[in-house]
């Protein structure tokens, strides 16, 4: 019987897999995951992918065992555990699911020197170079790009898992313990239990956000509710496909699942510019932002640690950075003041006029202390979900502002969005040790 290898990366799922449907319809199956550091460089992944890793991984071996397989655990540059995996078995085809990052695109091209590589879309809504213009070019702008990818919509109804996966046996695997990935002094992903990794985790995340999708489009401007679909770490794994996600959005709310489907979209979207500019993760779109003048001296790294820790005093700030160490996660709309804040304080107000900072500004100026959802000390009680116990939160604990240091805008942080008082948050401020 013909064998062959499945090559998962990030997309540790059995539903809505091509690559797997077609390893199975080739005969017997060899899953494997190679833990690869080498290769990605400084874009190998963090701590707190490896704590999600970790866990996707344990539920992933267990489905495969549930199927009839064993899932190989390597560990190595990913092109010559391949190499090796493919002399000791004697299988030359290996399928996988494409990948647009530069340092996998690099293995797939290493790896196909030496064996079959079939890759196989599955990641995405639609291939990248599928979306064209009239002319046949590439989009780099949002909107015209969507339109195109409309057209193209919906993408090809999910793939059921196999019944059965005829598993290659007797092959060495590394412990998923001896790993590593679990941090243990300090464990500091106490709070991370507001995460189930894993497709049923995942397939569970989308059941709990469908009530919640008809409103998706005011509800997710607010930070203080819960409004938005948690869905990102997920989709970023590959525990569920988009494909999946579209289909039962649409089936759900119809028309009024657009806002949430186009926010989908700008993954796609991102990865269509990855797939043109494969340096964007390090280097700008356009030369002149080359030119932007960034702080670096002692001052800048005290304001850089201050913004990193959530001690910048000023709360919205403050509780988007503290709530990211606590759970692994920032609401959007916090991300995009947080990251403005920074880069307008870095630059020294340059950079301001990037749409996300005039975002920012104009938030902050045009919300009341009353504001509706946007109330700085109410996203400090809410978005924790009970993981503030774990923090000290002493009295008058949140730091003075640091100072404008330029940044033009600074009026728009001293707005009452920003400067809400933190003693009034029922000492539930998250405080991160120090």
């Amino acid at each position: 019987m013909t064998k062959s290898i499945l090559w998962l990366r990030q997309d540790l799922r059995l539903f809505d897999h091509p690559a797997l449907i077609a390893a199975v319809a080739d005969g017997l199956v060899l899953p494997v995951f190679i833990l690869d550091d080498e290769t990605p460089g400084d874009r190998r992944i963090g701590g707190a992918q490896r704590w999600w890793l970790y866990h996707s991984l344990a539920r992933l071996t267990e489905a495969f065992a549930e199927k009839g397989a064993t899932l190989v655990l390597r560990r190595g540059e990913a092109s010559s555990v391949l190499q090796s995996l493919c002399a000791e078995t004697g299988i030359g085809r290996i399928h996988a699911i494409r990948h647009y990052e530069p340092w996998f695109q690099r293995s797939e091209a290493s790896v196909a020197d030496f064996a079959e590589l079939v890759l196989h879309d599955g990641n995405h809504l639609a291939p990248p170079a599928s979306i064209l213009t009239g002319t046949g070019g590439r989009y780099r702008v949002f909107t015209p790009w969507w339109r195109a990818l409309l057209g193209r919509m919906p993408p090809p109804k999910p793939l059921p898992a196999p019944e059965r996966i005829s598993g290659v046996e007797g092959i060495a695997s590394d412990s998923l313990n001896d790993w590593q990935l679990l941090p243990t002094r300090p464990n500091w992903a106490t709070g991370f239990d507001v995460w189930t990794p894993g497709q049923a985790g995942a397939k569970q995340a989308l059941r709990d956000f469908l009530p919640l999708l008809a409103g998706y489009d005011g509800a997710r401007n607010l930070p203080s509710v819960v409004g938005t679909s948690r869905l990102s770490p997920h989709i970023h794994w590959g525990e569920i496909s988009p494909a999946t996600i579209w289909h039962i959005a649409s089936r759900e709310c119809g028309a009024q699942a657009e806002p949430f489907l186009r926010e989908l979209g700008w993954r796609d979207y991102a990865t269509n510019l990855l797939d043109q500019m494969p340096d964007y993760h390090r280097a700008n779109g356009k030369q002149p932002y080359d030119l932007f003048p960034w702080r670096d001296d002692a001052e800048a790294d005290v304001d850089f640690t201050a913004w990193t820790m959530g001690k910048t005093g000023y709360p919205i700030v403050d509780a988007g950075m503290r709530e990211l160490w606590a759970t692994g996660w920032m609401h959007n709309r916090v991300r995009m003041i947080a990251a403005s804040f920074l880069i307008c304080w870095w630059t020294g107000g340059v950079a301001s006029n990037g749409s996300g900072t005039r975002w920012s500004m104009q938030m902050a100026e045009r919300t009341p202390p009353t504001g509706n959802g946007w109330r700085a000390r109410a996203l400090m009680r809410r978005s924790f979900r009970g993981s503030w116990r774990r923090f000290p939160s002493p009295k008058n604990s949140m730091p003075p502002p640091i100072s404008a240091n330029g940044c033009p805008n600074w009026r728009a942080f001293r707005s009452p969005i920003f400067m809400i008082p933190t003693s009034s948050a029922s000492g539930r401020v998250i405080i991160l040790p120090s």
